[in-house]
């Protein structure tokens, strides 16, 4: 994916780079999924955003104490334990210091005897950098497989926000 980034004349992305950027996309699943606050909030800049653009009304969560209340948020929603957030289809542009990625991301729920419920089918778009070594979210977006995603096909692309339902109302 070619294109041109604020930073791209300091140096491309390395291999090292797209490793690592990966590993904290694996780091926030695996982070979130089994309720480690700190190694979430770890994940993000001390000014980062998390917007879930799922329901009618956007939730936006900013800085280290937000993504916190995100995680106890989650933690105590009736059946989030057991759910694993998949992410693929991971695509980065950028420069050795900051970058964009987009990816495919879908979540299941593990109660019980399999089947298992898929519950959430979208995509992430994120903006990350490097600090002191480390590549952390600055901002990551959360929506569905909807909307403007799939305008380039006839009858899509209007996106009608879902009903949240009553299990995962945010508690503020």
């Amino acid at each position: 994916m070619q294109a041109t980034f604020p930073g791209d004349d300091i140096g491309a992305l390395t291999v090292e780079d797209r490793i690592a950027i990966q590993d904290l996309l694996a780091r926030y699943a695996w982070s979130l999924d089994t309720g480690d606050m700190d190694a979430l909030v770890a994940c993000f800049t001390a000014d980062a955003r998390i917007v879930e653009e799922v329901f009618e009304e956007p939730d936006v969560w900013e800085g280290h104490d937000g993504i916190r209340r995100i995680s106890q948020h989650y933690a105590s929603a009736p059946n989030f334990p057991g759910r694993q957030h998949h992410t693929s289809q991971l695509l980065v542009v950028g420069s050795c210091i900051e970058a964009r990625a987009k990816s495919f991301v879908f979540v299941t729920e593990c109660h019980g005897e399999p089947p298992y419920l898929l519950r959430f089918a979208g995509y992430y778009e994120d903006k990350i950098v490097k600090q002191n070594g480390a590549w952390l979210f600055k901002e990551r977006i959360i929506r569905l497989w909807d909307g403007p995603v799939l305008s380039r096909f006839p009858g899509r692309g209007n996106w009608v926000p879902r009903k949240r339902p009553p299990e995962l109302v945010v508690k503020r």
